[in-house]
C-alpha cells in the first residue's frame, strides 16, 4: 500500500510517501517539504500566532494534494515539539480540523523518542546490541536506550537548534559570550538525564538521527546524501570539537556554503553542534553512526505493524 506521513515538526512540513507492506522495508516514493520553522513563530506568550497558523494551514493544504496527487491510500498526520508546546496548541489544532480536514495528532516527546528508537532498531537490527540513539529536531532532543524495539529509557529535552538559535544565540555571526553560556545550558540539562541511561550499562552502538547530526557529519567529511541510503556515515567527537568553534566564528551565509548545510538550516547549526558535543561528550561517545531513519519511518513501521497480515 502506498501511505503518507505528514509531519508537522519545528522546522518543516514534510511530508513522505513510501510503498509499504507488513514485513518489508518500506520504500520511498515522494518528499513534500516546506520550511516553516514554527519553533521561531512562537510569541512572546508561547503561542502560534494568526499568521503562523495561516501559514501552517496552507502547507498542510499543499501536503494534501501532493498526498492525493501520489495517489496515498492513507496519509498519517502528527506534530511534534513546535505545536506540542505552544501556548494556544488547542486553538491551532482546532484550527487545522475545520480547514483541512486533518486530525493532526500530537506525539509527545517520549513517544516521538520511542519511535526514533524503533526506526534505528529496525534500520540496524538485532545485531546492533544496546543502541543509544540521539536525535536533534527544531525544538527538542530525543534520547533513547535499550536491546528490544521498545526502549528501556526515552527522554525528551527542550534543547532543539531552532528554538535555543532563537531563544540563546541573538547576532550573525553570535557574541562568544552567548555561545559560552547556551553551551553551559545544554550540558546542564543533557546532564541531569545521563544517570537514567548509565544505569543499564554502557551501548554497544550509539546512533544519531535527524538533519542537524547528517549536516555536522557531512561538513565533517561523511558520504554525500547522493551516494545513497546505505553507505555508512560517522560522526567522531573529535571532528565536532574542531567544528564547533569553527561554525560559532561563521555567519549563516558563510555556514550555508558549507557541503551539505541548506539555507533553511544554516543559522541553526551552531546550536545542534553544541548540543551533538555535549551529548557525545556527556555519554562517553568517540563516535556515532548515522541512522538514515528517524521519526518519520518510526510511525511508518508502527502503523505497519498493526496492518492485517492476510
Amino acid at each position: 500500500m502506498r501511505l503518507g506521513v505528514l509531519d508537522v515538526g519545528s522546522n518543516t512540513v514534510h511530508l513522505l510517501v513510501v510503498d509499504a507492506h507488513p514485513g518489508a522495508r518500506p520504500l520511498p516514493a515522494h518528499s513534500h517539504k516546506a520550511e516553516l520553522r514554527l519553533a521561531e513563530l512562537l510569541d512572546e506568550s508561547g503561542a502560534i500566532g494568526p499568521h503562523g497558523v495561516d501559514r501552517l494551514i496552507h502547507t498542510i493544504l499543499d501536503a494534501l494534494q501532493a498526498a492525493e496527487d501520489k495517489g496515498c491510500e492513507e496519509v498519517l498526520p502528527f506534530a511534534t515539539s513546535a505545536v506540542r508546546e505552544a501556548t494556544n496548541a488547542d486553538v491551532v489544532l482546532a484550527r487545522v480540523k475545520a480547514e483541512t480536514g486533518v486530525d493532526l495528532a500530537v506525539v509527545t516527546g517520549a513517544e516521538e523518542a520511542r519511535l526514533t528508537f524503533l526506526a534505528a532498531r529496525r534500520w540496524f537490527g538485532w545485531s546492533a546490541g544496546r543502541l543509544l540513539v540521539l536525535d536533534i529536531g527544531g525544538g527538542s532532543l530525543e534520547i533513547a536506550y535499550g536491546v528490544d524495539e521498545e526502549p528501556d529509557a526515552a527522554v525528551s529535552l527542550p534543547l532543539g537548534a531552532g528554538r535555543l538559535t532563537a531563544a540563546m544565540l541573538p547576532g550573525d555571526p553570535p557574541d562568544p559570550t552567548h555561545v559560552k553560556s547556551l553551551r553551559r545550558h545544554v550540558r546542564t540539562e543533557i546532564a541531569r538525564t545521563v544517570g537514567e541511561f548509565t544505569r543499564f550499562g554502557s551501548p554497544d552502538h550509539i546512533v544519531g538521527t535527524s538533519k542537524t547530526f547528517k549536516q555536522l557529519a557531512r561538513i565533517a567529511g561523511a558520504a554525500r546524501s547522493a551516494e545513497g541510503l546505505y553507505v555508512e556515515r560517522y560522526l567522531s567527537r573529535s571532528s565536532l570539537a574542531e567544528w564547533v568553534p569553527k561554525l560559532a566564528g561563521m555567519t549563516a551565509g558563510q555556514r550555508a556554503a558549507l557541503p551539505g548545510v541548506s539555507a533553511g538550516r544554516a543559522r541553526q547549526l551552531l546550536a545542534g553542534a553544541l548540543v551533538a558535543e555535549g551529548a557525545m561528550d556527556l555519554f562517553g561517545a568517540e563516535e556515532l553512526e548515522i541512522c538514515p531513519w528517524a521519526l518519520r519511518e518510526g510511525v511508518i513501521l508502527r502503523r505497519l505493524d498493526h496492518l492485517p497480515t492476510s
